[in-house]
């Protein structure tokens, strides 16, 4: 494909133009204490990150940043300013007061840990 600046200067939005937030992958796993969720969320950082939840629904969301050069306006641009948002419902055995999250090399890892009422326990026999 041949280009010329002359074409680049004709519609610098073609490039630039914001798109719907994209939807992560993301695995989950649950075992006797939670579940775990991991997300893919490559090239956002901490500050760029936020989950919410509101009721019974878990909203993680968060924006990539290309770190623009300050005082410059890009003329053309190929790589886009990435949202991500994805939302979960949460089911009443998992206490959503006690969610940890931690991101680590653009993966974001969630522990929603279950109620105590949903925890098996181990009922002890007694002799009688």
């Amino acid at each position: 494909m041949n280009m010329n600046t002359q074409d680049l200067k004709r519609d610098p939005r073609a490039a630039t133009a914001s798109a719907t937030p994209l939807v992560p992958p993301v695995d989950i796993f649950e075992d006797s204490e939670g579940i775990v969720l991991r997300a893919d969320m490559p090239g956002v950082a901490k500050e760029n990150l936020s989950i919410d939840v509101d009721g019974e629904t878990l909203t993680v969301a968060g924006t990539v940043t290309l770190g623009e050069a300050s005082g410059l306006q890009p003329v053309y641009s190929e790589i886009r300013v990435a949202d991500y948002r994805r939302s979960f419902v949460l089911g009443r055995d998992l206490d959503a007061g006690r969610i940890e999250a931690t991101l680590r090399d653009g993966v974001l890892t969630l522990r929603v840990p279950k109620t105590e009422q949903a925890r098996p326990r181990r009922i002890e026999v007694k002799a009688g």
